[in-house]
């Protein structure tokens, strides 16, 4: 693509866009223009159409996938090429709907305990713990842990701050690693990336082969610990409002989600028909 990269990427940076999310645009735009071995400008709404066809029909490219090649040439039309135009006419795709996958508690040791190396057994515990997405716990500093007011400082995506919270194990946790490690350069994780700290795709290869070792046949990813930080907590009791903030959601609804993987709650409630002929039963009449 040459130039046009160029201009793409400039106009991803301009707008805020993570480096992960200008990494995968630029890639799909890339995939796009070697499949009809021509300059996206020189291509339009029926190559588009006929590229996703592709991928659906041919390459049987999973939703996750096609929602971001629709958002990555959704992004080269609109901004780079000033040609909406030529994507207006994209559907909307249909949700589909599932449950979060959650790891119950005694995986979740299970799979810590299979860490060896020290800092990627603190990343993977972060991110259990205070419900951190890999890219965030990778890219803590020193200064974002405030053991005074019992709080990590997040930068989350789209560069929005959050606070989540630090359990009085896990800051025990971090002080024993830091004795041990001494980490420099302000980062909490170093490793060997352009920034200085500890490569995601590093830890992701960590967090595979631990869920390996532990026995873990369920099919996870590290988001796995977002999501079971998130229905642990709420099978706790915490309110949803406060999950909510920790996570760092906008909006009450992509929460709430985690209250239908709550195995506990769900265990709580009584069926109409246990109350079938007990005082509580009058209610239903």
């Amino acid at each position: 693509m040459g130039q046009l990269r160029d201009q793409m990427e400039a106009d991803l940076k301009i707008g805020g866009y993570s480096p992960s999310t200008q990494k995968i645009y630029l890639l799909y735009a890339r995939h796009f223009a070697a499949h009809f071995m021509r300059s996206p400008a020189d291509l339009g709404a029926d190559d588009v159409r006929r590229f996703l066809l592709h991928l659906v029909q041919d390459k049987q490219a999973s939703r996750e996938t096609i929602r971001q090649v629709r958002s990555s040439l959704r992004f080269l039309y609109t901004v780079t090429l000033n040609r909406p135009v030529e994507i207006e006419w994209l559907p909307v795709p249909r949700k589909q709907k599932r449950l979060p996958v959650v790891l119950s508690g005694t995986e979740v040791a299970a799979l810590l305990d299979a860490v060896r190396a020290p800092k990627y057994r603190m990343i993977i515990t972060v991110m259990y713990a205070a419900g951190l997405r890999i890219s965030e716990a990778c890219t803590l500093q020193s200064e974002d842990i405030d053991s005074k007011r019992k709080v990590i400082r997040i930068r989350g995506k789209g560069d929005k701050e959050r606070c989540t919270l630090l359990s009085e194990r896990l800051l025990s946790g971090l002080r024993d690693y830091w004795r041990q490690t001494r980490p420099e350069g302000g980062w909490l994780f170093p490793g060997g990336t352009r920034d200085g700290h500890a490569a995601k795709e590093t830890a992701r290869k960590v967090f595979h082969k631990a869920a390996r070792a532990a026995g873990i046949t369920k099919d996870v990813t590290p988001h796995v610990l977002r999501h079971s930080f998130a229905t642990h907590l709420i099978d706790a009791g915490t309110d949803v409002t406060v999950v909510q903030a920790l996570l760092g959601h906008a909006s009450l609804r992509a929460t709430e989600v985690y209250t239908h993987t709550s195995v506990e709650q769900i265990a709580r409630t009584k069926s109409p028909l246990d109350l079938l002929g007990t005082p509580a039963g009058a209610i239903l009449g």
